[in-house]
């Protein structure tokens, strides 16, 4: 699909919401599909056709909530005081940030944290989806486009969905009444279609990838690993468990300006993060060996040793072949891009950054 340059507020026309998600079922389908309408909209993330992801912008934090509520009664890792963690962080914190879905930032961080497994995120994913597709196939009127490249490009994926099946269980009638009200609902919403919805979605199914990425997690049934499960013998209820241990990651910042490095300090949440900040690149290299950070942010522009200088060093050295080192700059261009890559940095964030572009770029090689 193209992206289509339809506004936002204006040209509304009649939608079939079936319609639209057949079109992101292919194979060869990667990216975003944004739906709007008067009363808020729609973001559906798939990958190959296989959703990854689905949003409803007036409720995006609601839903998670509810289904962390209700997994918190098997979880026993969860925290009674999660969602107002959760949203001192991720809403509070970010509020004003330009990022697209802290909801989804705030699911890698409980994975992070090991609050909850990847196998419990994508039973997690897959109750928010069926929530917003409920909400979703009631849509009459709108506009939408598809974005090939998302915010979730560079993000962990816990599961790949198969939207036809989801589809079939919103519309699978919970009772008597629940059925005249899907019907009618179907019927409204995608007037010129009259098979099931299995028909509408015929297209050859989607075979499991073979291979994994370090930052991907495929996960193919929603049954959680044997190792997380106790059976209480007395009550026959199943407990999840997992460990305990919260890790607080160290961030070590290289910048010869105080304010890009108060900036940070003060976009990272102390409870997972330690922010250590140096202006000083010689004296950093010594620190670093040292410390042994989780991620290291350099400035490109420094005095003495500059950015690239010192990455180059930090990848002789045995155990930092494999740390994240962020290359920070106000420089955009190919040439600085190439640069860093020849001095194997592993990504690179632009100033000025908000505090979604920082958190994107530290999940991103943490989770």
């Amino acid at each position: 699909m193209k992206t289509l340059p339809i506004s936002r507020y204006r040209f509304f026309q009649k939608l079939q919401p079936l319609s639209l998600l057949k079109k992101i079922t292919g194979k060869s389908v990667t990216g975003c599909l944004q739906v709007f309408s008067t009363s808020g909209s729609w973001s559906i993330y798939v990958d190959e056709g296989k959703l990854i992801y689905a949003c409803y912008s007036e409720k995006m934090f609601e839903p998670l909530y509810r289904n962390l509520q209700r997994l918190s009664q098997q979880i026993s890792t969860l925290p009674h005081g999660i969602k107002e963690q959760l949203r001192a962080i991720f809403e509070t914190g970010i509020e004003n940030q330009a990022i697209p879905n802290p909801d989804y930032l705030a699911i890698c961080w409980l994975v992070n944290q090991k609050y909850i497994s990847p196998s419990q995120a994508a039973i997690l994913i897959e109750q928010l989806a069926l929530e917003v597709l409920e909400s979703f196939l009631n849509l009459q009127e709108g506009s939408y486009e598809f974005i090939p490249e998302s915010f979730l490009d560079d993000m962990p994926k816990f599961c790949h969905l198969n939207l036809r099946l989801l589809v079939e269980r919103c519309l699978i009638p919970q009772s008597v009444g629940e059925a005249s009200r899907r019907e009618a609902a179907y019927c409204q919403t995608s007037p010129t279609f009259q098979s099931h919805p299995s028909e509408l979605f015929k297209i050859n199914e989607l075979k499991p990838k073979s291979k994994s990425t370090p930052n991907s997690y495929r996960t193919n049934s929603y049954k959680p690993p044997a190792s997380y499960i106790n059976r209480n013998e007395h009550s026959g209820q199943q407990i999840i468990q997992q460990s305990v241990d919260k890790k607080v990651y160290t961030i070590f910042c290289i910048d010869d300006s105080p304010t890009v490095l108060n900036a940070i300090k003060s976009y990272l949440d102390e409870q997972t993060f330690s922010v250590v900040g140096v202006n000083d690149s010689l004296k950093a290299l010594m620190q670093i060996v040292q410390i042994k950070p989780d991620i290291i942010l350099l400035d490109i522009s420094m005095p003495n040793l500059d950015g690239y200088e010192l990455c180059s060093l930090l990848r002789k050295h045995s155990h930092f072949k494999n740390t994240p080192v962020i290359m920070v700059s106000e420089k955009v261009g190919f040439l600085d891009r190439a640069k860093a890559k020849m001095v194997r940095a592993s990504g690179y964030l632009t100033k000025p950054f908000t505090q979604g572009d920082l958190l994107k770029v530290i999940f991103k090689h943490i989770v």
